[in-house]
């Protein structure tokens, strides 16, 4: 069975789930505005650039998590995927899953966003497996720290081979669809590197490389 693996942020989605989160946050009056808007512009650019201390960054972005309780936090996800995820979504992106379905590959998202973020995004694209960092629970209550190795840059080939040793499977005739030079460790890993409307340092490698560049947004 062939994998067809899938970044997220900006690439299914014409936008990034994680920052978008924050934004909610900050607009629902949950977190401090000023402070917390910079700083998640701030970590923003960092990923942008290359630059992101993935630990740094979780510490930051899972303490919300950890401060509010589970039921309140279902909620505002529910009013968060109406409000900011819904206007990402792509008709093109919801095609090309659909193509890879119609050739019996099984489909995968691999993020560095965390699981409660992601998770019911993957749901609504229709998307059984799903890679995520995954933030820490205990009792029912976000811990604040990250379990595991976080699904990032290197991390991606990590999260992905243990799930291929506990799955049985094999990366022979794998795509991988990403927008990202965050993701090039992954991309070089796959038979089907593919650059979804990229930035530009992946527009430059996967052009010299001669991999498929493509465009999602309508």
């Amino acid at each position: 069975m062939t994998l067809a693996i899938f970044d997220l942020d900006n690439t299914l989605l014409a936008g990034d789930s994680d920052h978008a989160w924050g934004e909610f946050l900050v607009e629902e009056g949950i977190v401090d505005a000023e402070e917390y808007r910079q700083a998640n512009d701030r970590f923003y650019e960092e990923y942008l650039n290359g630059e992101l201390d993935i630990l740094h960054y979780l510490g930051f972005a899972l303490q919300p998590l950890a401060r509010n309780r589970m039921d309140d936090l279902l909620t505002w996800r529910e009013r968060f995927m109406e409000k900011k995820v819904k206007p990402m979504m792509l008709a093109s992106a919801k095609t090309l899953l659909d193509s890879h379905r119609a050739l019996g590959h099984t489909l995968m998202i691999i993020t560095a966003t965390n699981r409660f973020v992601t998770e019911p995004i993957a749901e609504a694209l229709g998307i059984e497996h799903l890679i995520a960092t995954d933030p820490e629970l205990i009792n029912g209550q976000f811990t604040g720290e990250v379990a595991g190795t976080p699904s990032f840059q290197d991390g991606k080939v990590t999260r992905l081979y243990d799930w291929l040793e506990a799955y049985n499977r094999t990366l022979d005739g794998a795509w991988f669809y990403s927008d990202s030079h965050n993701d090039l460790p992954l991309l070089q890993k796959v038979d089907n590197p593919v650059a979804v409307d990229p930035d530009p340092r992946l527009e430059k490698f996967a052009r010299d490389q001669g991999w498929k560049v493509m465009s999602l947004r309508d």
